[in-house]
């Protein structure tokens, strides 16, 4: 069993700044690819960022410049640094992970942290 648990959400102000992180754990072989997804009311679930293993990452035009993907192989983590926030960011937002175990290979997605971004 695989479990990915987001933390790092919550209210902040526009122009401010959090960050999200999202650790897997469970029986893992290897973590492949890894992403932040967002879904606002009313809105589809939607790519916020991307980045492979090898450290290769990729933006949706919405963030370019204002946030940032990263992540610890070693700690199985991802983390989104996410700057200069706008009100229109506010969205439940979501970690995903394609990962392999001994049995399987699928993707996995975490519980979902709030983000709120309010004068």
């Amino acid at each position: 069993q695989v479990q990915l648990v987001e933390s790092g959400g919550g209210l902040v102000q526009p122009g401010g700044s959090l960050r999200l992180s999202c650790a897997a754990s469970g029986s893992i072989f290897s973590i492949y690819d890894m992403g932040w997804y967002r879904q606002a009311p009313g809105k589809q679930r939607e790519l916020v960022a991307g980045i492979n293993r090898g450290g290769i990452t990729h933006y949706a035009d919405s963030v370019k410049g204002r946030f940032t993907i990263s992540r610890d192989n070693a700690k199985n983590t991802v983390y989104l640094q996410m700057n200069t926030l706008k009100p229109e960011d506010t969205a439940v937002y979501y970690c995903n992970a394609e990962v392999g175990t001994i049995a399987t290979r699928r993707n996995y997605w975490g519980q979902g942290t709030q983000v709120t971004v309010s004068s």
